[in-house]
């Protein structure tokens, strides 16, 4: 068996051939990948049911083998996602800015991909179609990492990908499967080789890489929810969006773990609480942890007595997830949405819309409550930087140390890059 070393040098090898990759070429290795995928369904079945057989022998719990079993309708789910993902545009390339420097000097601003993206990741099996379609599209080479509950699944699914790549432009060493525990430990101190760390799982998993490592991680510690409903709500609305916000996936990291209510609802509360705790709901109130994520049918509830107050509770005990408001009033939602310092702030909407495929993301590779690079579900834009390209004809620097030399800073027109790089010609010089 290799070492996470070796898959790490191979895929940066990888990546520089997806660095000058096409669009046409990544989007036949995709359609490529979908028809593999499908087409080796028996043996991935065969794989998952291995398993499962044995995550029940280990008593694993009825949530999480749900998460593990990857069934027929699921391969079609992540098939249909790596298809969309496919035929969306390429998002390599791109022309973000652009200007005249001078007569025949033009600098442009474009997207380009990281690099090597390595993904840690805990049950789903999904995951290991999920993330190379994005970083596939994005020209990225990856290196998954799954847990040990799905590694015949997760290897079933790898070896489908890496063969289906086999008869593309793309490269099978863009998409290497880390097979060992010991491995995690490896990867996590190439920073040499890595450009981003993705850790897909519980709070202990996303700390503990993000205790472990020097190479930049995207992901987020905790998924602390709030909906906050106003003196101005519409209360059946409210009652909808907490019950749905709770109990539509109690374990997701944007299921909301506290809700604030105005005073203005005193009357109101008992029978809210009431219903959730006859629908399953274990409530906290005097006995409540505010900077706990339960991960379960459990729900604090506090009683504010304004706006300001609910502001407040979010900004010192949010995780800079998703927070929502519940309000009628027009200048109540101004406000919530101007104080609330979070990845998602929501008006009259579940906290479980947070989330790439509801985004229209086609795919998430995490969901990110960091500030820089990329922040809430995270899709191909997530799995981009950025790069200048200067084009001129002999310019030097030199000449513009002089009296009457200055940069013109004109915008050109957005299509002169392709243009330029396609031909190979000196961009025109400006009328």
């Amino acid at each position: 068996m290799q070492g996470a070393t070796a898959k790490a040098e191979r895929a940066r090898d990888a990546a520089r051939v997806l660095l000058a990759s096409t669009d046409e070429a990544r989007r036949d290795a995709l359609h490529a990948v979908a028809d593999a995928l499908l087409a080796a369904e028996p043996d991935l079945r065969a794989a998952n049911a291995r398993d499962l057989e044995a995550a029940r022998a280990d008593g694993l719990a009825a949530p999480l083998l749900g998460r593990l079993e990857f069934s027929p309708a699921k391969l079609r789910t992540v098939v249909d996602g790596l298809r969309q993902v496919a035929d969306g545009d390429d998002p390599v390339g791109r022309t973000l800015r652009e200007t005249d420097l001078d007569d025949g000097l033009r600098l442009w601003q474009v997207t380009a991909p990281l690099g090597v993206v390595a993904c840690i990741f805990e049950s789903r099996p999904d995951v290991c179609v999920q993330i190379p379609a994005l970083t596939l599209r994005s020209a990225n080479a990856v290196l998954l990492k799954g847990g040990r509950e799905a590694a015949h699944t997760n290897q079933a699914l790898v070896d489908t990908i890496r063969a289906a790549l086999e008869g593309t432009r793309v490269p099978p060493d863009a998409v290497q499967l880390l097979e060992d525990r010991s491995e995690v430990t490896e990867l996590l101190a190439l920073d040499h080789l890595v450009d981003l760390v993705v850790p897909r799982g519980g709070n202990e998993l996303v700390r503990y890489v993000q205790d472990h490592t020097r190479i930049p991680v995207l992901g987020h510690a905790a998924g602390i929810c709030h909906v906050y409903v106003d003196a101005a709500a519409d209360l059946e609305k409210a009652e909808a969006i907490v019950r749905d916000a709770k109990l539509d996936s109690p374990t997701a990291c944007n299921a909301v773990e506290t809700v604030l209510v105005h005073a203005a609802h005193l009357d109101w509360l008992p029978g809210l609480l009431e219903r959730l705790r006859a629908a399953g709901v274990t409530v906290h109130a005097d006995d409540a942890d505010w900077d706990t994520e339960y991960g379960a049918p459990e729900l604090n509830v506090r009683l504010v007595a304004s706006l300001d107050e609910a502001l407040a509770h979010v900004a010192r005990h949010g995780s800079g997830h998703t927070d929502a408001i519940v309000t009628e009033d027009r200048d109540a939602m101004r406000r919530f949405v101007a104080g609330v310092d979070a990845a998602g702030v929501f008006v009259n909407a579940s906290t479980r819309f947070a989330d790439g495929y509801r985004y229209g993301l086609g795919a998430e590779v995490g969901i990110s409550t960091g500030k820089v690079h990329a922040r809430g579900p995270v899709g191909l834009d997530g799995l981009l930087t950025t790069r200048w390209v200067l084009v001129g004809d002999g310019h030097t620097v030199a000449p513009y140390h002089k009296a009457g030399f200055r940069h013109v800073h004109h915008a050109p027109d957005p299509d002169a890059l392709r243009r330029t790089l396609h031909s190979w010609e000196t961009p025109h010089a400006r009328p």
